[in-house]
């Protein structure tokens, strides 16, 4: 154990150079207020760390780095901190998740918690749990008087909020904790509930206070689920926070006497990005800038809920109270007063308050929408950018409004009479050089299909070989000739085999199965026939492994797929338990005599709403003698998530369904079936069960075909069904 000479009086801190788990043990044992413990530089893998001692205000303990950003706690790695006066800072999570459910906790066991204390230029990068559905928190802020500040959080991937507020009954519930200068960084949508990136309390000790204070954080592309920020307790003050890119909203979720005041949101027009959803009592929302947000609904810019009578604590608590004033909602697709309202959620806002704010909906339509009773909101001051037919007209004056970017990046009226409507002028978006760390940038992203080389190969190299050679976003461009694939092959990074240009290679399959994509892996087909006409048993053509982190890509462009008809049952692709698509596109591909579905996603059972793939798109495409061609599964009726997101355009299906389906999708949360042709085929088959489901099936023909069939499970909600232009044709 190396100690500075500053050890030689007792009087004096020491700074401690610990280089191994043991000696960092005995120097924690061993260390007294004022005291810092430095990890030397290089990997600690498997290191469970327990920081705990009592300092001072002006003499913490501190851990830390010996330089920050070399020091780098990789595999099965965690920190657990209690006593007070503690602070950590320049240590970085990578390459690894926690053995436990937390991976910085601030407390050691059930007793002992920390306080006063504080982390601090720490990085999270990555380090997620293989399964998603393995639950964990990054970090969980148990005890009072803790800070977490100018660290950097990025790429969760599995279940579980990023930074919690742990609140549980015989626990500290007035915890004045702050969470400031974050970096949140893009956390992909999570396809269930429990992927927040913040969440402070739950609905079980949401009537307390806990006072905690959320202020000029970073959120960029924190897609999780709706709820960015989830507030389940009272008295919590969001400021100044900037919100970039994200799907979702600040969500006031459970308890009362919250506010959020002076954040910015870009939505950039994202799909489902939103703004803040109110629910409950004595809520203030006021001086927020919102442009560009696209979510609607639950995800609007504003979202006023309607609530349950009577409410049990973890329903919807009726909004009363509500004061929202002196936003700029500008560029955004809704503002959607009694949201969510139904036979349930049958009781409106009461008491509140919309006044002074200044709208201007996308391409000049109008946002606002009333999903039920607003009496209880009086509307006073407001300005809108004049529509032809506005739904709210008194407490909205519909102006000329032009609008001017200013020196902060927003724009503000050029009417000098709209000066004290709207946002203030003097907000000041966060800059990317507060939040977070100065000394670390995330790794690049994975390489992208077809950005790295492109490998020729002849019908005489071996495929297999040619693909274990591969790097990430290489692309394997095969010639014209037979390619005998024996077993399926390993995909380990994004890889693409195309055909090269005027070529017709042809990957002859032995058993049925073309690839089995692995942790990191990612598929491009292009240009090439798939030959599995010789299968006599079921197989897979593109199976994705259990072990497959979230959110890899799929893609089948210019795609011939040949099967061995009833001989055996062969899946185009499907996708093992715990993993999750960005995306899967079927564009320009023919597939025939597939005893199975060309698209399966079902293995999520569980009724907690997990969903395989977020947006699954086929275009221009043929199916013909196929089993289905997608059944997409989401079971639940959580209203926590996106997705799924399903689109087929242009395509023919011909002779073609099982189980009473050419098509299959249940709980799919936006449906767009337009322009295709369905021949001699079983029905498409929708089921409603959660959310508020888009389904439109339009200009589509039908021949020798029934009809759709739309179905509701369980459902409370309006069914957003549009079918309209179809043709039915009773013969071919």
């Amino acid at each position: 154990m190396a100690i500075t000479a500053a050890a030689a009086h007792p009087a004096l801190a020491r700074d401690i150079l610990v280089a191994d788990q043991t000696q960092f043990k005995a120097a924690v044992k061993a260390a007294k207020a004022g005291d810092s413990i430095l990890l030397a530089d290089g990997e600690w893998r498997d290191f469970q760390a327990v920081l705990s001692g009592e300092g001072r205000t002006d003499k913490p303990i501190t851990l830390t780095a010996q330089t920050k950003g070399k020091v780098v706690l990789t595999g099965q790695s965690n920190l657990r901190l209690s006593g007070r006066h503690l602070v950590v800072s320049g240590l970085i999570f990578r390459d690894g998740f926690s053995p436990t459910s937390e991976v910085i906790s601030f407390r050691r066991d059930s007793r002992s918690f920390a306080q006063d204390s504080r982390i601090t230029e720490v990085v999270i990068d990555g380090y997620s749990k293989t399964d998603r559905r393995a639950e964990d928190m990054w970090v969980a802020l148990y005890g009072t008087g803790n800070r977490v500040d100018h660290s950097h959080f990025e790429g969760k991937t599995n279940a579980g909020v990023t930074l919690a507020v742990i609140r549980r009954a015989g626990q500290p519930l007035d915890n004045r904790h702050r969470i400031d200068h974050n970096y949140f960084g893009p956390r992909p949508p999570l396809g269930s509930n429990g992927g927040e990136t913040i969440r402070i309390g739950t609905s079980e000790e949401s009537l307390s206070a806990s006072n905690t204070i959320v202020e000029r954080n970073i959120f960029d592309r924190t897609s999780g689920e709706v709820e960015i920020v989830s507030v389940k307790s009272g008295g919590n003050i969001l400021r100044e926070n900037l919100v970039l890119s994200s799907q979702g909203a600040f969500v006031l979720r459970h308890g009362n006497g919250n506010r959020v005041e002076r954040n910015i949101f870009f939505g950039n027009n994202v799909p489902d990005s939103g703004g803040v959803r109110i629910i409950n009592r004595d809520q203030t929302v006021r001086d927020n800038y919102f442009e560009g947000l696209a979510g609607k609904d639950l995800k609007s810019a504003i979202s006023v809920m309607n609530g349950v009578p009577n409410s049990v604590i973890n329903r919807y608590h009726q909004v009363s109270g509500a004061v929202i004033e002196h936003n700029s909602i500008v560029g955004s697709a809704r503002i959607t007063f009694a949201a969510g309202a139904d036979a349930e959620r049958s009781a409106p806002p009461i008491d509140s308050r919309f006044s002074h704010n200044l709208i201007a909906g996308a391409n000049g339509s109008d946002p606002f929408r009333v999903d039920g009773d607003i009496a209880g909101i009086a509307l006073a001051g407001n300005v809108e950018a004049k529509v032809a037919k506005p739904l709210l007209t008194s407490g909205v004056e519909q102006r000329d409004v032009a609008l001017v970017r200013a020196p902060n990046g927003l724009l503000y009226p050029t009417d000098p009479t709209l000066a004290n409507v709207g946002a203030p002028r003097d907000l000041v978006p966060v800059k990317r050089e507060e939040a977070g760390v100065s000394w670390y940038r995330s790794a690049a992203a994975e390489a992208a299909f077809g950005a790295g080389r492109t490998i020729p190969l002849t019908a005489a190299a071996s495929l297999a070989e040619a693909v274990t050679t591969s790097r990430p976003g290489d692309t394997l461009a095969l010639a014209s000739g037979a390619y005998d694939v024996l077993a399926p092959i390993a995909i380990r990074h994004r890889l693409t085999i195309a055909g090269q240009k005027g070529a017709n290679p042809i990957l002859r399959l032995a058993t049925g199965g073309l690839a089995r994509v692995e942790a990191g892996g990612g598929l491009k087909l292009e240009r090439v026939e798939i030959d599995a006409r010789a299968a006599r048993t079921d197989a897979v053509l593109v199976a994705i492994g259990a072990d497959v982190a979230p959110n890899y890509s799929i893609a089948m462009h210019g795609v011939t797929v040949r099967g061995p008809g009833a001989k055996a049952r062969i899946d185009g692709i499907t996708m093992a338990p715990g993993t999750f698509a960005d995306a899967i596109d079927i564009t320009g591909s023919r597939f025939t005599d597939l005893a199975g579905a060309v698209v399966l996603g079902t293995a999520e059972q569980t009724p907690k709403g997990w969903y395989p793939v977020e947006r699954l798109t086929i275009a221009d495409s043929h199916f013909t003698r196929v089993g289905m061609v997608a059944d997409l599964l989401r079971k639940g009726s959580d209203e926590s998530t996106f997705g799924p997101w399903f689109a087929m355009t242009e395509s023919q299906v011909t002779d073609s369904g099982a189980d009473d389906a050419s098509l299959r999708l249940s709980g799919v949360q936006h449906t767009a079936i337009t322009g295709n042709d369905f021949t001699r085929s079983a029905p498409v088959t929708l089921i409603h069960s959660v959310g508020t489901p888009d389904t439109r099936i339009t200009k589509n023909r039908f021949i020798a075909t029934p009809e759709p069939r739309i179905e509701e499970l369980a459902y409370k909600g309006p069914v957003r069904a549009k079918l309209s232009d179809n043709i039915v044709e009773a013969r071919p």
